[in-house]
């Protein structure tokens, strides 16, 4: 029990902690084009993240994918990159956005996963089996995006009806800043 709350919180701080930027610049992106009455929409899209990191992350700490650690550190502000662009051109389809972002959660959660491979593959080298520690951490990064997620709807909810913000104005605005911040991070990290 001791291994899984320690993986449980290591997944918790791989979101919420101040080296969580692109984690927390890429759940932004994606909720942004939501409301707090999607709240399920919401559910599933942040699960889908969590499935795609997990594959990966089960992947590469079973050695079966290996991608250079420049690489990823290049790949996911460039995934964050293309979700705030895909918001910026498509703010006014909401309903193929939401639908895109779905998928993109998906997509590019097998990329963030590989962000964490090296590290864990070192963690976990010692366990019989990846179960539980795979487990732990998952459900800390799901419960770390769902906290970080409450935080975006309730100053999204805020911005939008106390101080009657235009939605679309919210979503050109978020996905213009995150877009600007990963553009930067992915231009300091390209591997070549």
């Amino acid at each position: 029990m001791t291994d899984f709350l320690f993986y449980l919180n290591l997944g918790w701080e791989h979101i919420i902690s101040l080296d969580a930027l692109d984690h927390q610049l890429f759940v932004l992106v994606l909720v942004a084009v939501y409301s707090l009455r999607d709240w399920k929409k919401i559910l599933w899209i942040v699960t889908a993240f969590t499935v795609g990191h997990s594959i990966t992350l089960a992947l590469s700490i079973l050695d079966v994918v290996r991608v250079s650690g420049k690489w990823v550190e290049f790949l996911i502000p460039l995934t964050i990159v293309i979700t705030a662009l895909d918001n910026i051109l498509m703010r006014n389809r909401q309903n193929n956005l939401m639908k895109m972002n779905y998928y993109l959660a998906l997509f590019f959660g097998l990329i963030h996963g590989m962000g964490f491979a090296n590290t864990a593959r070192m963690m976990m080298a010692n366990e019989q089996h990846i179960f539980l520690p795979l487990l732990g951490f998952n459900i800390g990064l799901e419960l770390g995006q769902i906290v970080v997620v409450v935080v975006i709807l309730i100053v999204q909810f805020l911005l939008l009806n106390l101080f009657k913000v235009n939605k679309k104005d919210w979503i050109l605005f978020v996905s213009s800043a995150v877009f600007a911040l990963s553009l930067k991070m992915a231009l300091e990290r390209i591997p070549f």
